[in-house]
C-alpha cells in the first residue's frame, strides 16, 4: 500500500487553496462563506473563480455580475489594467472571475490558465495576501481545470462532499488527480469538507471516507436554510446574519483551515471499496 506524507516544509506566507467537488455540491457557497469568515478575522484574501458560470464571487460582491478575465480580454485586447478584472468585495476580499469561451467554442479550462497567468503578470499576488482561493469547476481534474494543482499554483486542496454516493465518487476521483500531481510536486490534500445534505449517518460516513483516503474530515457544515436566505439577499451568511449559528459554523470551518497542518498524498479507493464503505456506514439499518 502506498504511504501518504504529511507536509513538513516551511510554510509560505501566502497559502494558495483550491476547492474541488462534484458539480452542485456547494463549492462556491462554501468557499465564499469561508473566505468571508477569514476576512472577518483579519485575513487578506483573494478569490479566483475558475468556472465559466462566473458565480464564485457573487455573494462577496453583493450580486455584482463581475466582468470576467476572458470577456475583458476579448473586448479590450491584451493591454488591460488589474482594476479591470479585479473587484473588491465584502471584507476587502479581492475577487476575480476567469470566465470561459463563447458557448460551443474553445476550451473552458484555458480560461483558468489565461486568468492566473494574467494575474501574475499584473502583480495581483501581492505580499500582503494571506490566502488565494481557487473555486474550481465541478469534479474535472484534467486539462486546464487541473491547472491550479498541476502547475503548483495551489498546493493545498480541499474537497467539498456530502453523504451521497455521487458526491463521494467525485471526491474519490479528484483524489486520484491530487495523488497523480502530488507524486511529482508539493500539492497535498488538506481534508474533506462535508456540506451536509442530511442523509443517513452522514457524519460517520464522511469520517470513514476521509480516513480511508488517509486524510481528515476537516469540518462538517450542517444544513441550514439560512444559507439560501442569505443567497437570495446576495450575501454570505457572515455578512447577512453575523449572529446566527450558521455564521459561527463557517467561522469554525475557516479557523479549522487556518489552523490545519495535516496535508497528505491521498490514497484513493477502488469503486468496489467505495460502495462497500457506503453499505457499511451510509445505509445502516436498510
Amino acid at each position: 500500500m502506498q504511504t501518504f506524507q504529511v507536509a513538513t516544509e516551511e510554510e509560505n506566507s501566502m497559502r494558495q487553496v483550491a476547492i474541488y467537488g462534484k458539480g452542485g455540491i456547494g463549492k462556491s457557497t462554501t468557499t465564499q462563506n469561508t473566505v468571508a469568515a477569514l476576512a472577518e478575522a483579519g485575513k487578506h484574501v483573494m478569490v479566483v473563480g475558475c468556472d465559466p458560470k462566473a458565480d464564485a464571487t457573487r455573494l462577496l460582491l453583493h450580486g455584482l455580475c463581475q466582468k470576467t478575465v476572458l470577456d475583458t480580454l476579448r473586448d479590450e485586447g491584451d493591454d488591460i489594467e488589474l482594476e479591470e478584472i479585479l473587484k473588491t468585495g465584502f471584507g476587502n476580499i479581492r475577487c476575480v472571475e476567469s470566465g470561459g469561451p463563447e458557448p460551443g467554442v474553445g476550451c473552458a479550462g484555458r480560461g483558468i490558465i489565461t486568468a492566473i497567468n494574467l494575474l501574475e503578470s499584473l502583480g495581483a499576488y501581492t505580499d500582503d495576501l494571506d490566502y488565494v482561493f481557487y473555486d474550481v469547476l465541478g469534479d474535472v481534474v484534467c486539462g486546464g481545470f487541473a491547472m491550479p494543482i498541476r502547475e503548483g499554483k495551489a498546493q493545498e486542496i480541499y474537497i467539498v462532499a456530502s453523504g451521497e454516493l455521487m458526491a463521494l465518487y467525485a471526491a474519490n476521483n479528484i483524489s486520484k488527480g491530487i495523488q497523480k500531481y502530488a507524486l511529482n510536486g508539493k500539492v497535498r490534500l488538506g481534508g474533506i469538507i462535508c456540506n451536509s445534505r442530511k442523509v443517513d449517518n452522514e457524519l460517520e460516513l464522511l469520517q470513514a471516507f476521509a480516513t480511508e483516503l488517509g486524510s481528515q474530515l476537516i469540518y462538517f457544515v450542517p444544513r441550514d436554510n439560512l444559507v439560501q436566505r442569505a443567497e437570495i439577499h446576495k450575501k454570505t451568511v457572515v455578512d447577512f446574519d453575523p449572529e446566527a449559528n450558521q455564521a459561527n459554523e463557517y467561522r469554525n470551518l475557516a479557523q479549522a483551515i487556518d489552523n490545519n497542518r495535516m496535508f497528505v498524498i491521498p490514497r484513493p479507493m477502488t469503486q468496489d471499496r467505495l460502495e462497500e464503505l457506503m453499505m457499511e456506514h451510509g445505509f445502516l439499518g436498510l
